[in-house]
């Protein structure tokens, strides 16, 4: 079973068909899929499975904190299972594939206090761009 699984079965969530195949769906370390491609994929598992189920199951997996929504330069939302591991993203600029990564050290340090303005800062999500392999070296 899949850590999301087994997260959301540890949370009680009523596990229906429906939503056990749209959490399969994205586990794994680095899926980060847009809804069309998580429903894309469901529909392979369980044919019958609506895009509006799995607009509203990813909807909810959001609420709950499960599953983290990402946005990248006006393209397409896309949702990591890796909610509860933190991590930074990398993210083609050509093709918006998106790795996790993790670097070490505090990402704050960065950020002097004559910086924050005042702020109490809790977090920080940054995001590194570049160009993936497949983009690098072209069709």
């Amino acid at each position: 079973m899949s850590d999301l699984l087994e997260r959301l079965r540890g949370r009680g969530w009523r596990l229906t068909s429906q939503r056990r195949v749209v959490a399969e769906v994205l586990d794994g370390e680095h899926v980060h899929l847009t809804a069309d491609e998580v429903h894309a994929r469901a529909v392979e598992r369980l044919p019958e499975i609506s895009r509006a189920t799995v607009y509203n199951t990813l909807g909810e997996l959001v609420c709950l904190g499960e599953v983290l929504e990402v946005a990248t330069d006006g393209r397409a939302k896309r949702y990591d299972p890796n909610a509860h591991r933190p991590h930074q993203h990398l993210v083609c600029s050509d093709c918006g594939a998106i790795r996790d990564v993790h670097p070490q050290g505090d990402p704050l340090a960065g950020l002097p206090h004559s910086e924050r303005f005042g702020f109490t800062v809790s977090g920080a999500e940054i995001t590194y761009r570049g160009l993936c392999p497949g983009c690098t070296t072209g069709p």
